[in-house]
C-alpha cells in the first residue's frame, strides 16, 4: 500500500551514517508500491543536500547525483493544498506543537488516508494522536 513519505527518511537513504532498519524497510517496501510526498518535499530535499555540500559533506555532482536517485524512485507528488487549506495546516501545527513543514505531511496523510513514513518523533506522535497510521507499526 502506498504512504506519505517524509523528507527524514528519504535523506537517510542519501547518508550512510543517518540509515535506520526503519529506513531500509521503507526503501524496500518501493519495490512494491509508491510513496506520496507534498511538493514542500522537493524543496527540503534539495535543500538539505545543498547544505550537505556547504558544509563540505559531499560534492556538489555527489548532491546533484543524489537528488536524481531519488527523483528515479517511485515517489509521486500529492494533490495539492489549496491556499484556504494553510490555515488548517497552521492549526494543526499549532495543536501538534509541529513547525508548518511537518504539519503539511501529516495533513497530508490525513487527506490520502496513507500511513506516514518518518523518523520525526514529533510528528509520528502527532499522527498517532490523530489516529493515522504511522508506517512500520501495527
Amino acid at each position: 500500500m502506498a504512504f506519505v513519505l517524509d523528507n527524514s527518511v528519504s535523506m537517510a537513504w542519501c547518508f550512510e551514517d543517518e540509515g535506520t532498519a526503519y529506513t531500509d524497510r521503507v526503501l524496500d517496501h518501493l519495490d512494491e508500491t509508491y510513496a506520496i510526498v507534498p511538493a514542500l518535499w522537493l524543496l527540503e530535499a534539495s535543500n538539505a543536500l545543498l547544505t550537505a555540500t556547504k558544509r563540505g559533506r559531499i560534492s556538489a555532482p555527489k548532491a546533484r547525483a543524489l537528488l536524481d536517485g531519488l527523483l528515479d524512485l517511485p515517489i509521486r507528488l500529492g494533490t495539492a493544498m489549496a491556499v484556504r487549506d494553510t490555515a488548517r495546516v497552521l492549526a494543526l501545527a499549532q495543536d501538534c506543537q509541529l513547525s508548518s513543514y511537518d504539519a503539511a505531511y501529516v495533513d497530508m496523510a490525513m487527506r490520502s488516508g496513507l500511513a506516514l513514513a518518518t523518523q520525526d518523533q514529533a510528528m509520528a506522535r502527532a499522527a498517532r494522536h490523530l489516529g493515522l497510521a504511522v508506517f512500520g507499526e501495527s
